[in-house]
Parts: C-alpha cells; sequence; structure tokens
C-alpha cells in the first residue's frame, strides 16, 4: 500500500503531537515531519516533498496562509485551524490550499479529509461552504463560452474542467473522459494555469459561477 506523506505545522506542541497521534495511527498515512512555524513549514516541505502539508493558519514568523502561497506548486495545503473566520477561509483558498477543516473535527474526519486531498479533490469543513461559494464566486473571472473563453481551453481542457466542477476525483474524471489518470492530472494542471487559479476548489467554484 503506498502512503501518503504529510507534513504538519502547528505553533502549538501539543496540538502537533495529537494530531501525528491520529494520522498515524492510520496504514495508508506517514507522517515524515513537524513544524513550528511556517517558514520551518516551508522550508521542511521544500527539502522533504510531502502530498500534504497540514497547516494552521495562526504561527509565528509566517502565518499558514502565506506559507500555503509558498508552496504552490510544491504539494497541497489542507488548512487545519480553530478559527471559523472568513477572512481565513478565503484567504487560504485564494493561496491556493486544497481544503479548510476546523480542529473540532473528529479522528476519522480528519483522517478521511487527507485521503481525499491525496486523491486530487477539494474539501471544505461542511459548516462554510454555502457561504464560502457565494462570496468568493463574486471574486473569480466571469466563466465565458468556450468558443469565446481567453483562456483558450481546448475541448478536452473544457470537459475537464466540467468534470471538476461537479466535484470529480482524478480517478473519476479519468474514467469518465476514459484516459490515463496521469493524463488527467496533466489536463487538470493546464485547465488552473490558463485560467489563473491555484486549486480545484477555485476551479469548481469559477464553473459553478458560470452555469
Amino acid at each position: 500500500m503506498v502512503s501518503t506523506r504529510v507534513l504538519v505545522a502547528d505553533d502549538h506542541a501539543a496540538v502537533r503531537a495529537g494530531i501525528v497521534l491520529i494520522l498515524d495511527g492510520a496504514d495508508d498515512i506517514e507522517v515524515v515531519g513537524e513544524a513550528e512555524d511556517g517558514e520551518r513549514a516551508v522550508a521542511m516541505a521544500e527539502e522533504l516533498r510531502p502530498d500534504i502539508v497540514l497547516m494552521d493558519v495562526r504561527m509565528p514568523r509566517l502565518d499558514g496562509i502565506s506559507a500555503t502561497r509558498a508552496l504552490a506548486g510544491v504539494c497541497d495545503v489542507l488548512i487545519l485551524t480553530t478559527f471559523d473566520v472568513d477572512e481565513y477561509v478565503f484567504g487560504a483558498l485564494r493561496a491556493g490550499a486544497a481544503g479548510f477543516l476546523l480542529k473540532n473535527t473528529d479522528a476519522e474526519s480528519l483522517l478521511e479529509a487527507v485521503r481525499v486531498v491525496a486523491r486530487g479533490e477539494g474539501l471544505i469543513a461542511p459548516g462554510v461552504t454555502r457561504r464560502l461559494i457565494a462570496a468568493f464566486a463574486e471574486q473569480l473571472p466571469a466563466r465565458r463560452e468556450p468558443a469565446t473563453d481567453p483562456a483558450g481551453l481546448t475541448p478536452r481542457e473544457q470537459e475537464v474542467l466540467a468534470c471538476i466542477g461537479r466535484g470529480l476525483s482524478n480517478a473519476e474524471i479519468a474514467r469518465e473522459l476514459d484516459m490515463a489518470e496521469a493524463t488527467t492530472k496533466t489536463h487538470v494542471s493546464r485547465v488552473l494555469n490558463k485560467l489563473g487559479l491555484k486549486s480545484r476548489v477555485q476551479a469548481a467554484i469559477y464553473y459553478s459561477e458560470g452555469t
């Protein structure tokens, strides 16, 4: 079984220890490091190349949102915070976070969140989803018809964007569009680059705003 490699970033040692204990209890997840601040999280992620960084928001030296922005293209970031504040939610997703989760999440939900992000899907805490979509969609560029799409998406990329908008994972997109999963990942990356977006969550909102 291939393990998902996770780096845990939180400035509270006791919180980090608790998160690590939960993650280490799963056979399919491996904790590869711990960071006590944002600068350390960025440095360790660039060195260790984990699949996911579980990132707190409020940390010394460099906050979690700035650290997330710095890790765009390095690895996925799943924000894990105590604070259900719009500024943090929107800031994290604009920075390219793959998900946003609250620390009151139970152990099984935390493990499932890591697995969801590892599959290439986005994840938002249920309590913030509705207001996130309503507010964040207003700040994304309006979706155009394919013929006049300034991003120049190919027909296949438009199909991939539609699948992302429906919440499909890379594996599900590959099955639906009858192509290899590696090819799907390439198309997803191209869609994000052409649209100037940083995450699948942003792409899903971009698509839904135009439908």
